[in-house]
C-alpha cells in the first residue's frame, strides 16, 4: 500500500491515515483536504474535481465527479470579470478574476461523500490533517518558479499576505505557506460540513461575492456529487477506466496511442511520429493537482482537484480563496446553463488486468497538457516500467503547429520530426509544463519531480 502526491505533506497525510487502518478513500480524502492548504497555488476548499475508485471485493469501479457547477438558479446573471493576464510558457494568457469568475464549489460535499460511501476512519481524524497542513507547510520550489507567472490572480487582497513575504517579495522556497485564518474553515468542516453549503460559511461565502456574482443560495443548495459508471480503453491487455466525459477525450486518445505507439517514442522515430499524432492539440491554461493511495485490501483511488488561478475574492474570517472556473476561456462551451457541471480536462485513471485485479493508478495535473502527460505515463507503466521511472522519462506536447519535447529524445527522433516537416523545440531541462502525474502500480508508486512531487510507500 501506498500514496503518491504533488507535495510531500500531502503524501504524509495519506501515508498517516494508512498507518492507522484507513481505506485509501479515506487517505485520498485527508490528502485532498491537505493540499487545499499545502498546495493553495493549484487547488483549495472551493475548487472541485473527481475521483476514479477501485473496490478490490467486487472488482468495480466508480467515477465521483465533485466539480464546480453553474450558478444562477435564483435567476442572477453575473457581471463582469476582471480582466488579467498571466504568462504560460513565455507567452501572456488572458484571463477573468473576480466575482463573477466563482463557480459553485464541489470539494466540501466531495469530501463527504468519498468518506460516507468508502471511508473506515472517523471524520475528524480524516479532517485533521488538512487542519494541520493550514498552520503552515514549506512552500516548494515549483510553486516559487511559478508564482511571480501567476501573481496576478493570487497576489490580491487576502492573497498580498499569503504569498509575500513581510518585506513585500513573493514567497520562495522553503518559506512557510498559511493564512491566519484558515484553520477555521477546516475546524468547522470536521465540526459540520453542511456548513460549507448552508449556514455559516455558505452565509460568508455569499457576502464575498455579492459584487457581481450569479452565486445564490439556490445554487448551494442544489449541490449534489454525482456518482457514474466509467468510460473504458483497451491498452494491450489491460482495460482502462476513467470518467470518460473530460474534455481532451483522454480514453479515446490513450486508445488510439496504444493502438499505434508500439515502442519507446523516445527512440524510435516512428512511435515518436505515432505519439504526435495522437496527442495534437492546443495548448489551455488551467492549474490543478492529483494523488493516489491504494491500501493494504488492494483498494485504490486516482483523485485530481483544481481551483483554477483562484479568483482573488477570500471567504473573509476562513482564509478560503476562491476558485475562478467562470474566468478560464478554455472550460466555458456553449450551452452551459445554471446548475450545469462545467467541463475540465481531468481525468484520473484506473487500470484493471485480465486477471480483474488493479494494475495501476495515475492522474495528472496541468490543463492541456493532463492528456499527454497521462497517456504517455500510463503506456510506459502498462508495458513494464514502475511508475517512477514511467514519471521521470521525457516528455512531448504536440501543438498544431509546434511539436515541444523534454530533453532525452534520440536524434534520430528529432531528425524524424524534421524529415516529416514537424517544428519541434526542445526545453532547457524537465519543465513543469509538461504536466504533473502521480501513480501507483505492483512496481512501486511514482510522483513528478517536474512539481516536487513526493511518494510513500508502507
Amino acid at each position: 500500500m501506498g500514496v503518491a502526491a504533488g507535495h510531500r505533506s500531502t503524501a504524509e497525510a495519506g501515508a498517516g491515515i494508512l498507518a492507522a487502518g484507513g481505506s485509501a478513500v479515506d487517505a485520498a480524502v485527508a490528502m485532498m483536504l491537505t493540499s487545499c492548504a499545502a498546495e493553495t497555488i493549484f487547488t483549495g476548499l472551493s475548487g472541485g474535481g473527481f475521483a476514479t475508485v477501485y473496490d478490490a471485493a467486487s472488482g468495480e469501479v466508480t467515477c465521483v465527479d465533485f466539480f464546480v457547477a453553474v450558478p444562477g438558479l435564483d435567476g442572477r446573471t453575473p457581471g463582469s470579470g476582471i480582466a488579467i493576464e498571466v504568462s504560460f510558457v513565455g507567452q501572456p494568457v488572458p484571463y477573468e478574476i473576480g466575482p463573477a469568475t466563482v463557480a459553485v464549489p464541489g470539494i466540501p460535499a466531495g469530501a463527504r461523500h468519498l468518506w460516507e460511501r468508502w471511508g473506515r476512519l472517523p471524520w475528524a481524524d480524516v479532517v485533521a490533517p488538512g487542519r494541520e497542513a493550514s498552520l503552515g507547510t514549506p512552500f516548494p520550489q515549483t510553486h516559487a518558479v511559478l508564482l511571480p507567472l501567476v501573481a496576478p490572480a493570487f497576489c490580491v487582497g487576502e492573497g498580498l499576505t499569503v504569498f509575500r513575504r513581510p518585506d513585500g517579495t513573493l514567497l520562495q522556497a522553503g518559506d512557510p505557506l498559511l493564512h491566519p485564518d484558515h484553520h477555521r474553515a477546516y475546524e468547522l468542516l470536521a465540526a459540520d460540513p453542511g456548513a460549507f453549503y448552508r449556514g455559516r460559511y455558505a452565509d460568508a461565502l455569499l457576502e464575498a461575492v455579492a459584487d457581481g456574482s450569479a452565486l445564490s443560495q439556490a445554487d448551494l443548495d442544489a449541490y449534489a456529487v454525482v456518482e457514474s459508471a466509467p468510460g473504458r480503453a483497451r491498452v494491450d491487455d489491460h482495460t482502462v477506466y476513467a470518467r470518460g466525459n473530460d474534455l481532451d477525450d483522454v480514453l479515446g486518445t490513450l486508445g488510439a496511442a496504444a493502438a499505434t505507439v508500439t515502442a519507446d517514442p523516445t527512440r524510435d522515430p516512428g512511435s515518436a511520429l505515432a505519439l504526435v499524432e495522437a496527442l495534437r492539440a492546443p495548448d489551455r491554461r488551467a492549474e490543478t493537482t492529483n494523488l493516489v493511495a491504494v491500501d493494504a485490501q488492494g483498494d485504490g483511488i486516482a483523485l485530481t482537484t483544481s481551483l483554477g488561478l483562484g479568483s482573488g475574492v477570500w471567504v473573509p474570517g476562513m482564509g478560503v480563496h476562491l476558485n475562478s472556473m467562470l474566468g478560464e476561456g478554455e472550460l466555458i462551451r456553449e450551452g452551459l446553463r445554471p446548475g450545469a457541471r462545467m467541463g475540465s480536462m481531468m481525468s484520473p485513471l484506473a487500470a484493471v488486468g485480465p486477471d480483474g485485479r488493479l494494475a495501476a493508478l495515475a492522474g495528472a495535473a496541468g490543463g492541456s497538457r493532463i492528456r499527454p502527460a497521462l497517456v504517455q505515463c500510463l503506456l510506459r507503466m502498462l508495458r513494464g516500467a514502475g511508475p517512477q521511472d514511467a514519471i521521470d522519462a521525457p516528455r512531448l506536447n504536440a501543438l498544431p503547429d509546434l511539436v515541444r519535447l523534454e530533453p532525452g529524445f534520440h536524434p534520430q527522433v528529432l531528425a524524424g520530426l524534421e524529415a516529416q516537416g514537424q517544428a519541434y523545440a526542445v526545453a532547457q531541462g524537465r519543465d513543469p509544463y509538461f504536466g504533473g502525474v502521480s501513480g501507483l502500480s505492483a512496481l512501486g508508486g511514482g510522483a513528478d519531480p517536474r512539481r516536487n512531487g513526493s511518494v510513500i510507500l508502507l
